[in-house]
């Protein structure tokens, strides 16, 4: 019994004080915006087609739906082409911000707000990663994913340095950012833009409150149990929002390989012959041809789709197991990108499979990566480099607003 209460106490411990797996939120954050940001690059000449006023789902068709539907969007809020360039562009911003980090606990809003805005504007306008880039940019927002690789942590890491030598450090960013997400908040609120729906609003809401709670605390809690029990609060929401995320790919991959065994060309080897024949997903023809030419590798990669996507929500138990069909998903949505056509999908659902990946795995990476860099950058004038402090360091480090 004692055993058995020493483990809760434990668990619920390393819940509460620091938000678990920093590399793995960092990546997924990475990947959704790079995905989006790169979606929105490549379709900016057909833009108006696509969630424009030349699109086929035309505004009267668009209002119709949100209404039914309680969807939240801003392109809708006024008419005219002034305004829906302002939203794409917003979009793209908020994509690049949440990409490199900045600000992220209000980057991670507006980025929700650009990828709701533009797919529930035009629900048609997806190949399937939409839905879960749709899900993912929710999701975020409770997340603490700007810990490691981000502006946000090279700003902790450089106040965190600077207090050290005695300096004072003061935040006008951030409460400057506050103020005026809150104007427009009020502003939208007030004129009833906000949509039919409650869901967006509250939360949008919430998190504006939060920050400032945050904010105050920071600046004039003259005790640190305030500033403890908000650290307390956002890794459960942390933590919480990553077990979503994690049970979210898991349901994706178990109800595709669950629907995929009931279907007759599974169940015979054959299912993945016939895209690869299709004019919409043939980007080069003389590759599928090549792939679809061996009846034995149609078969082999039938089969092993299914058996991929079935076995991998219990393989999450054995974590060598779990990492080789982990690499093979990955590399099953890589061929997808490229012999059938579908990039955003693909990048799309390697950005959450990425959750799953080993830390040491994403610290090698990372240690790569900054030694690439240095060696881009040459010698550093004979200062010395400073050694990167771990995520939980700064983050108790860090005082100040919390945008």
């Amino acid at each position: 019994m004692n055993r058995v209460a020493l483990s809760l106490s434990r668990g619920i411990a390393r819940v509460t004080e620091s938000a678990l797996a920093p590399y793995q939120s960092a990546v997924v954050r990475i990947g959704f915006a790079a995905t989006w940001l790169l979606f929105l690059l490549r379709e900016f000449p057909h833009r108006q087609e696509l969630y424009g006023p030349d699109g086929p789902w035309s505004r009267t068709l668009a209002r119709q739906l949100t209404a039914g539907n309680e969807a939240f969007t801003t392109v809708l809020w006024f008419d005219g082409q002034f305004w829906f360039e302002a939203c794409y562009l917003l979009a793209v911003v908020a994509s690049v911000l949440m990409l490199l980090g900045w600000r992220t606990r209000m980057s991670s809003v507006l980025f929700m707000v650009g990828v709701l805005s533009l797919q529930n504007r035009s629900i048609f306008m997806g190949d399937g990663g939409d839905n879960v880039l749709h899900l993912m940019s929710i999701y975020l927002v409770f997340t603490r994913c700007g810990q490691v690789w981000s502006l946000d942590a090279r700003r902790a890491a450089r106040d965190s340095a600077a207090r050290a030598r005695g300096e004072w450090v003061t935040d006008r960013v951030g409460p400057v950012l506050w103020v005026v997400s809150g104007s427009a908040l009020t502003g939208a609120t007030l004129a009833g833009r906000l949509g039919p729906g409650w869901q967006v609003p509250v939360l949008l809401w919430a998190v504006w409150v939060a920050l400032g709670a945050w904010g105050a605390v920071a600046r004039w809690a003259r005790s640190a149990e305030p500033r403890i029990l908000l650290d307390v609060v956002a890794n459960i929401l942390h933590n919480g929002a990553l077990l979503v995320i994690t049970t979210e790919a898991c349901l994706i991959y178990a109800t595709a390989g669950w629907y995929k065994i009931q279907g007759s060309r599974w169940q015979d080897g054959t299912a993945v012959y016939y895209p690869l024949h299709l004019d919409y997903f043939s980007p080069w023809p003389a590759l599928a041809d090549l792939l679809s030419s061996n009846g034995t590798l149609v078969m082999l990669m039938t089969y092993g789709t299914v058996m991929v996507q079935v076995a991998f929500p219990f393989t999450l138990f054995n974590r060598r197991v779990k990492n080789v069909l982990l690499a093979a998903m990955m590399t099953e949505h890589a061929v997808i990108a490229v012999v059938l056509g579908l990039p955003f999908f693909s990048l799309a659902m390697i950005a959450a499979d990425a959750v799953f990946l080993p830390t040491s795995f994403l610290r090698g990476l990372g240690g790569w990566a900054a030694r690439a860099r240095a060696r881009l950058a040459g010698p550093p004038g004979g200062r010395a480099v400073p050694q990167p402090r771990s995520p939980r360091s700064e983050e108790r480090a860090r005082v100040g607003f919390p945008i």
